[in-house]
């Protein structure tokens, strides 16, 4: 009886995504945190800017083993290519919230979606999936 009011309890309570407005307002934190402190940047001392930082960083490193395996089997993702610079997190960031300065106060869809559509436009990769014929 017991395990059974658990699982009610665990089942009602409404399941949170991470909402493009969320993540607008932590990543506005992280880039106040890399203003205020241009010495030393550190973006994670403040909350909310490590919670932009942290699912930016895990997106990219999620991609990151995607494009690895698939090119294990002979394909190329290309969504997006990454240059390696230090101030990686701080571009990060700024791609999008210039991605979401463009789109409406609360964004419809996947906060995945929106990162991935910042990223590949603020960093295209070089080559395209296809050779041009």
């Amino acid at each position: 009886m017991k395990l059974l009011v658990l699982l009610v309890a665990i089942f009602a309570i409404p399941a949170h995504a991470y909402s493009g407005k969320e993540l607008r307002e932590d990543c506005l934190a992280a880039e106040g945190s890399f203003a205020s402190s241009a010495a030393s940047p550190n973006a994670y001392q403040s909350p909310r800017g490590a919670r932009c930082l942290g699912y930016l960083e895990g997106f990219v490193d999620g991609y990151a083993v995607s494009d690895h395996l698939a090119e294990s089997v002979g394909v190329k993702l290309n969504a997006f290519c990454l240059p390696k610079s230090a101030d990686l997190s701080y571009r990060l960031v700024r791609s999008v919230l210039a991605y979401l300065d463009r789109q409406p106060p609360n964004p419809e869809g996947s906060t995945a979606a929106l990162v991935a559509a910042a990223l590949s436009r603020t960093f295209p990769c070089g080559e395209p999936l296809e050779p041009r014929r």
